[in-house]
């Protein structure tokens, strides 16, 4: 629609069909043009238009018929006015739709029920998708206010974003149900939704409600708990009321995402809302309470205030990231929730964010912007990891404070990045914007080299990859160095490191320094002094060092070894250091990264790795327990979870002979431990016959528990015999729901009895595979090709350019697969 038109209200009914899946709908916008215009373009997808009609001084009797054109291709409906207009209009759309099977725009999702229907209808329409469900002007930056009703059987129940102002009977048991107006809003955050939901008040805050299907209210009580808790905190932090009357945590069934923040009617996974006692795990309920954070920080980043352009998304999704911690550490902080972050998001970031196939957070305007296999960890991880880097320099009470101005200032509005920036400037007193501008619109991030000459460190930066790249880039890096003394003591310095080298005069009897103390900054570091690394080590080896800076030393080595800057043997003489480890963090880090190196080495560097993973996992499940216990911490028993699946996956006969037992336990009917369940299901696979197959198939498909099909899909990719494991992914391609089918597929692809066989089978059943839904269909194409892929790097190379020439949508997540094959195929000739 030409910029002149601005939408003012929405008035939507929607008539959905379940036995048919198709709805009827007529939309009335209220606009106003600037200017006269004598056509009108609305976005518009897989709708049949039957009518359009327009009226400028509101009364019926001035309707006027207006011929109109569809484009299908640029999803675009234009309506051809009599004559020019300008002023206030009315424009009135009927038409009709399908509700489709694709878990975007106005879809079905399939139900368990005794009686019918046996869907529901939601709706998804992030980024682009509410021109799926009505004719609209599809952009973020054109608010208006919507008005939903809808005409449904009397036997079910229908939600939007508001509550409802009235219920009127209808003929032939119909009712037709209207809710009150939504506050000015983006298209992209409407909802509505139909089926025989229940609605469970919180007990305290009212506002707060779990929608969910029959039967499911008591395992919403641990998600309506948390959601009021995170409400609050989000009304204080950030100084602004919730507006609306009531704040909607619905599970649905399928859904590719995680969850989406429709304004007052959030959306999610069955398995990030609901907890089950006895089968959701203490890392699944963790899980839960930092997705419900983070939706719900989006009713202030987003819905409240929104990008004026896709490009400027990192404005939503990275606070999301960032406070959905955030939120859960106020309320949790024994949860370690800190080390969580680190470990998920930035250690993500950074790895994904060294691939020169990147881009910047902010993307440069006109690029298409969305949420991909390729996108999300720049947007959400790295974006979020830049945030806690910001408040670490500017301080928490200068970060709290330019976030309050900002969300104020533009209320209700849209805003770009350098407004953030802006009202963070104005409360810090410090360049914000110059170092945030730094970050967020050039892609990468450095490796800062430290050197020391006597009592001078010397510091330089250049772009960190994991292949050659020639780059000039700087950055304004906020550097913290900790000088240690003899006499335990220590003194950090935090300066703000402009240019590409810069010089740093250290403490007298400096025995020691640490660079990017307690990991808030986002770079790697390289320390050209062995001696200093040397006692570094000794430090991590005496828990010296606190788990922040063990996991940051370990982690830089680790992505110096994968850019062939440091061998392998390197990476095994520090991890001699952590042989007492018994912290989340680090550990879990360096179990990741063995078991990855493991799976890409051969020879004697591979059974070094391995000796060396089974050492630090019998060490630390030796010292917490194979069994979970009541007491223990959360992270332990996430470490132990991860330790686990590992020890089965390599072949550790201590972890197998307890897995095993239980497995066979589980076979008698025993229950299972939920920590522990995920390490049982995949010793299972690893050990177990066709039994365990149809066994572990049978539990899938009589389970009512999206967390335990999760797993338990996942453990299908873990067969170490070949015809097994064939069954296994036939049994995913042919029976296994679309929203978990990638789980299978992608565990198969980390399994190292199968590597090497995978490629083939995949090629050989891509035709299945890529009728996936499109995001999940990316995940498995980024599994595949840099592991089984490496069996035959050229031929997965002409294999992976002719896809891209057949879809070309896959092109960034073929471009950062190839990549991630070359630095695979790289780490595996050196080391050999």
């Amino acid at each position: 629609m030409p910029a002149s038109i601005k939408p003012m209200e929405y008035k939507l009914t929607i008539e959905p069909d379940l036995y048919r899946f198709s709805f009827s709908g007529r939309m009335t916008l209220s606009a106003h043009a600037d200017q006269p215009t004598d056509t009108l373009t609305l976005d518009c997808a897989e709708l049949a238009i039957w009518q359009c009609r327009i009226q400028q001084n509101g009364s019926d009797e001035n309707l006027i018929d207006c011929p109109f054109t569809v484009d299908p291709a640029n999803t675009r409906l234009i309506i051809h006015l009599p004559e020019p207009l300008s002023g206030l209009f009315q424009l009135i759309i009927d038409y009709a739709g399908k509700i489709n099977d694709r878990m975007a725009g106005f879809y079905r999702s399939r139900i368990k029920t005794d009686k019918a229907p046996d869907h529901i209808a939601v709706t998804q329409f992030q980024e682009s998708d509410a021109r799926r469900a009505f004719p609209c002007v599809d952009h973020p930056a054109q608010k208006a206010v919507f008005t939903v009703e809808m005409i449904i059987d009397s036997n079910l129940t229908a939600i939007s974003n508001t509550d409802i102002q009235t219920i009127t009977n209808l003929e032939n048991g119909r009712q037709r149900v209207a809710f009150h107006p939504t506050p000015k809003m983006s298209t992209y955050l409407l909802f509505f939704g139909v089926g025989p939901f229940e609605i469970h008040e919180d007990a305290v805050d009212r506002r707060v409600r779990a929608v969910c299907l029959p039967g499911m209210g008591n395992q919403t009580e641990f998600g309506r708990e948390f959601g009021r808790k995170a409400l609050a905190y989000g009304e204080n932090y950030y100084a602004i009321d919730y507006p609306l009357t009531k704040m909607d945590l619905i599970a649905v069934p399928d859904f590719a995402f995680g969850a989406m923040e429709n304004w007052g009617a959030i959306t999610f996974r069955e398995n990030l809302l609901l907890n089950v006692p006895g089968v959701t795990s203490r890392e699944a309920a963790a899980r839960i309470c930092e997705v419900i954070a983070h939706e719900i920080t989006h009713q202030w980043f987003g819905n409240l205030v929104t990008p004026e352009e896709w490009k400027y998304l990192w404005l939503n999704e990275s606070f999301a990231t960032y406070f959905g911690y955030g939120m859960v550490d106020y309320h949790y902080p024994a949860w370690e929730i800190w080390d969580q972050f680190v470990r998920s998001q930035t250690e993500t970031a950074l790895s994904r964010d060294a691939l020169n196939e990147t881009f910047a957070i902010e993307m440069p305007g006109g690029a298409p912007v969305a949420i991909t296999t390729s996108t999300a960890p720049i947007i959400y991880s790295k974006g979020g990891s830049i945030l806690r880097q910001l408040e670490a320099w500017i301080g928490p009470d200068s970060f709290k404070a330019g976030l309050r101005r900002y969300l104020t200032d533009f209320a209700y509005g849209n805003a770009a990045s350098h407004h953030l920036w802006e009202s963070l400037s104005a409360a810090s007193g410090m360049p914000v914007a110059d170092l945030m501008r730094n970050w967020v619109t050039q892609p990468g991030f450095p490796v800062i080299t430290a050197e020391r000459k006597k009592n001078t460190l010397s510091l330089s930066q250049r772009r960190f990859t994991y292949l050659p790249n020639d780059s000039a880039q700087t950055w304004l890096v906020p550097v913290t160095v900790t000088s240690y003394f003899p006499d335990g003591k220590a003194d950090t310095q935090t300066i703000l490191l402009r240019k590409k080298q810069t010089d740093l005069a250290l403490p007298v009897n400096t025995t020691a320094y640490k660079v990017n103390t307690g990991q808030t900054g986002f770079y790697h570091v390289c320390y050209n002094d062995a001696d200093n690394l040397t006692r570094l080590g000794a430090m991590v080896a005496g828990q010296q060092l606190p788990p922040l800076d063990r996991w940051g030393l370990q982690n830089d080595l680790f992505a110096l070894v994968k850019s062939g800057l440091v061998p392998m043997a390197k990476l095994l003489d520090m991890a001699e250091n952590f042989l007492g480890e018994r912290a989340y963090l680090p550990l879990s880090s360096l179990d990741s990264q063995l078991f990855e190196a493991f799976l890409l080495l051969r020879g004697e560097i591979r059974t070094r790795t391995t000796r060396t993973a089974m050492t630090l996992m019998n060490g630390a499940l030796d010292a917490f327990g194979h069994h979970p216990a009541p007491d223990e911490s959360q992270t332990t028993a996430m470490l132990r979870d991860q330790l686990l699946v590992h020890g089965a996956l390599i072949g550790n006969p201590q972890t197998l002979d307890f897995l095993t037992d239980q497995f066979n336990a589980f076979l008698g009917g025993s229950i299972i431990a939920p920590d522990i369940f995920r390490g049982v299901m995949t010793a299972g696979a690893v050990s177990g016959g066709g039994t365990a197959l149809e066994a572990m198939i049978g539990r899938f498909e009589a389970s009512g528990v999206e967390h335990e099909r999760m797993t338990l899909a996942g453990a299908l990719g873990s067969f170490n015999s070949w015809p097994l494991l064939e069954q296994a992914l036939d049994y995913t391609l042919e029976k296994m729901p679309d929203r978990i089918r990638f789980m299978p597929l992608v565990a198969a692809a980390g399994n190292p009895a199968a590597v090497d066989r995978l490629w083939a089978w995949f090629v050989d059943n891509f035709p299945r595979i890529e009728r996936m839904h499109p995001l999940l269909f990316e995940r498995v194409v980024a599994a595949f090709v840099p592991g089984p892929g490496l069996q035959d790097p050229d031929r997965t190379r002409t294999f992976c350019n002719h896809l891209q020439r057949k879809q070309p949508r896959l092109k960034d997540v073929i471009a950062l697969s190839l990549e991630r094959l070359e630095i695979n195929a790289g780490f595996r000739q050196r080391e050999q």
